[in-house]
């Protein structure tokens, strides 16, 4: 295994919530009240759709607001990742991912292991370059049993709502998180910082039409199915651990420049100084620094 070379879960496409348009000359994201699964490749006028984007619908004229998927691992991590990251806006690297407590920051002086403030305390993270960034991996179909698509998001309302159902279905399957039928769903909420207008975030629910009784059940029947044809969960999710902590960034710098695309305009590409004195620690939770976020994403 390439050392420093993170080895992430292989990806088919792509799911979001927005889209990139082209307005007085800028690219700019923007949101959407409908999920977009595109596939890898990209034509002249953006990433061209996956065919399960319109095989999902009920007619083409249906916006998808549900996907029906199930998880690579049983632990919730492995299958969702959330950092603090910050962007280069000029290259799109990501120069510092932190977890509120600790950080690895790329600097002129190589990589360093720094204590993380979060973005509302750190001198670095003026302007809004830093922020919480989640990617999960789900499988939609059984065509490949390790093929995902990726969702990623800055969204405070999508990475708390996954991070806490996907615990709470791994303690209540008996961490059997991978058997489990489940769908991503699109919600929508008004907030006072909204000022009433809808915004939109993705929850993690038991497949429609089902309740948890019955998924359960199929996730028991499942994960006996699997174990009885040789099926190693455990060393799956141990090889996944692995592959994660070979590398000190998740993204390459390609995968990089396609989020600062999603979730930064051009016009807030300036260079950022990294080379500051590093700042103090402080003794608030991830939770707590993550809501204070919650103004500032959808």
């Amino acid at each position: 295994m390439l050392k420093g070379l993170a080895i992430t879960p292989p990806v088919l496409g792509r799911i979001s919530i927005g889209k990139v348009i082209e307005k007085n000359g800028k690219r700019l994201p923007e949101k959407d009240d409908q999920f977009t699964i595109t596939s890898q490749v990209q034509g002249k006028d953006g990433w061209l759709l996956h065919p399960l984007n319109d095989e999902l619908r009920n007619n083409k004229d249906d916006k998808l607001r549900s996907i029906p998927i199930r998880l690579l691992f049983n632990e919730p991590d492995l299958d969702f990742r959330a950092d603090y990251t910050l962007f280069d806006r000029q290259s799109g690297r990501p120069l510092c991912v932190g977890n509120g407590d600790t950080c690895k920051r790329l600097t002129q002086d190589g990589m360093q292991s720094l204590p993380c403030p979060s973005p509302d305390a750190c001198p670095l993270a003026k302007g809004g370059a830093c922020k919480p960034y989640g990617r999960l991996n789900v499988l939609i179909g059984d065509d490949d049993p390790l093929g995902s698509f990726l969702f990623r998001t800055t969204g405070f309302n999508s990475i708390r709502t996954l991070a806490a159902r996907l615990h709470y279905f791994q303690a209540i399957s008996g961490n059997r998180l991978a058997c489990l039928p489940l769908e991503l769903r699109l919600r929508g909420k008004s907030t006072h910082q909204s000022h009433g207008t809808p915004i939109f975030y993705v929850d993690l629910t038991v497949r429609g039409g089902m309740d948890i009784g019955e998924a359960l059940l199929i996730a028991n029947e499942q994960d006996t199915q699997r174990q009885a044809a040789g099926f190693d969960q455990i060393a799956l999710d141990e090889a996944a651990r692995r592959g994660f902590g070979n590398g000190a960034f998740e993204d390459r710098e390609d995968e990089s420049c396609l989020a600062m695309e999603e979730f930064f305009s051009t016009s807030t590409r300036e260079p950022i100084n990294t080379q500051i004195e590093p700042p103090q620690p402080t003794h608030s939770s991830l939770a707590g620094k993550l809501e204070v976020l919650a103004t500032q994403t959808h």
